[in-house]
This record gives C-alpha cells, structure tokens and sequence, in this order.
C-alpha cells in the first residue's frame, strides 16, 4: 500500500473536494490518503498562515511513514514558504514523490535543485472538481503506484521539467530556480490574455538559452481582450525562441486542466514513483 501525505501549500482545499477524492479511492487497498488539517485552514488568500503551512509541508514531507506528499491545491503562496521549506527538510524527504502544479512549480523548482524527492508537474487533490477530474487523479495515483500510462507523451531520453509559465519567468534569477541546461522544459498557462503570454516569453528565454528545448502545454481560458494579439499562443512561443536560437519542439499535453499528464523532472527512467 502506498501511503500519500496532502497538504496546501497556497490556497484552500474546500472539504467537499477533498471527500470527492476519498469516496473515489475508498476501495481500492492500494492507497491510503491522509489530509493534514491544515488543508483546510484559512487565513485570508492562504490556507493557513506561513508558518502553518510550512509547518504542515515538512511534517509531510519528514514522516517515514508516507511515500509521497501530494499537493491539494495551487494557488499563490508556495513561493512564501519554498526556501524554508528545503531548510527543513530530513532524509525521509528524499525518498519522497512531491506531486503538483502551478504555484508549486516554485516547491518543485527548489526541490530539484536541492536533489530531494522526485519532483513531479501532475494533477492537485482539488483537480477533482474539473470536468474529468476523476480521470486526473486515477492517473496520478496510478503514476504513485507505478503505473506509466499517465506519462506526458513526448517525454524522450533527455532530462525534463514542467512549469506554468508565469510561475517560470518568476523562478528565473532567484535562488530557488534549477540549472535545466540540458533540459527539454514544458510550459503552460492559464487566464492570462495572449499579449501577457508574449511579455513572459520574453523573459523566460533570457534565462533558458542552454536548455534542450521547449515544448509548450495549453495555453488556456485566455481573456478577450480589446483588440486581437494577432499571434496564437503557438506562434508567440516560436517566435520568442526563435529570437532565443532555443529549439521549439512542438506540443505537450499538460495545461490546468483535468487532461494534464504527469512530468517527473529529470530523467523519467530514472524517477520511479515511490
């Protein structure tokens, strides 16, 4: 049985979610799911204050007793508690999946740099509210329990990580981003309109000019605006690596929603689930 630590590292997990996802699992004896307490707290935009969730995070992440710490839901705040977080963390995190997306890319950034864990860009706990949620989190639980069908389809023998992109032009330049020289990188993004997609391209290829390549993920619910971009998503991401002479290697099925697949970052034969 794989035992899954939850906890919130940005914002709310409503209960009703939460009991979505235990009615889904409950017989299958595959899996225990425990939700730490403070999932549930509040504290204004936060799911708890920073201490609490920080706190919360590493009693997750040091228990021996849990194989993975699955994140809730994502959310503003990760960022808050990240360096904290590494600072803190014993040997029991190493042998440990961390699995989320969104804001906690910058949790997923500073642990894969700090080699700990197995960092993985995949479904929240909270993702079972979407349309196909449950499908998401029979394949990250699947992922958990070795199960690969879930994997991101492109992912080749090259090392590989996954960010939204507004939480990657946020990494760039701070003490928590990763080296991904090397690296093919997956981007996504949602509600943000098509000119604020151009500006973050922008950024983040002044900061990944070594990388392998990057692929971009959906690009979705973007705002109307008062006048047409007159770029796609697709087109914006070519044209900034063309400016960059980084490799623009097509799609990734990865995006905020029920459809995201699962991205181990670095080698995928060399992240086993836990």
């Amino acid at each position: 049985m794989k035992r899954i630590a939850i906890c919130a590292p940005g914002k709310r997990l409503e209960r009703g979610r939460a009991d979505a996802v235990l009615g889904l699992v409950c017989d299958d004896d595959r899996f225990e799911l425990q939700f730490h307490q403070q999932c549930f707290e509040r504290c204004g935009h936060f799911a708890g204050d920073d201490d609490t969730r920080l706190a919360a995070l590493l009693e997750c992440a040091n228990d021996p007793a849990f194989d993975a710490v699955w994140f809730a839901m994502g959310g503003y705040g990760a960022n808050r508690i990240a360096g904290a977080a590494i600072a803190g963390m014993g040997k029991a995190a190493r042998n440990k999946a961390f699995l989320g997306y969104s804001d906690n890319g910058y949790l997923l950034a500073a642990l894969y740099k700090n080699k700990i864990g197995i960092p993985v860009h995949a479904p929240l706990v909270g993702d079972i509210r979407r349309d196909g949620g449950a499908d998401a989190i029979r394949r990250t639980l699947g992922w958990i329990g070795g199960d690969l069908s879930g994997l991101e389809p492109a992912i080749d023998n090259r090392p590989t990580v996954a960010f939204n992109l507004t939480t990657l032009a946020m990494l760039a330049g701070t003490d928590l981003m990763p080296d991904l020289t090397g690296h093919v990188v997956m981007v996504e993004e949602t509600a943000e309109h098509l000119y604020a997609v151009d500006r973050l391209f922008f950024h983040i290829t002044q900061h990944l000019g070594r990388i392998a390549g990057l692929r971009l993920g959906r690009i979705s619910h973007v705002p109307k605006n008062d006048r047409p971009f007159g770029a796609s998503a697709e087109e914006i991401a070519r044209y900034w690596c063309g400016k960059s002479g980084i490799p623009f290697l097509g799609l990734a099925d990865i995006g905020h929603d029920a459809a995201n697949t699962i991205v181990p970052f670095g080698l995928a034969a060399n992240a086993t689930p836990a």
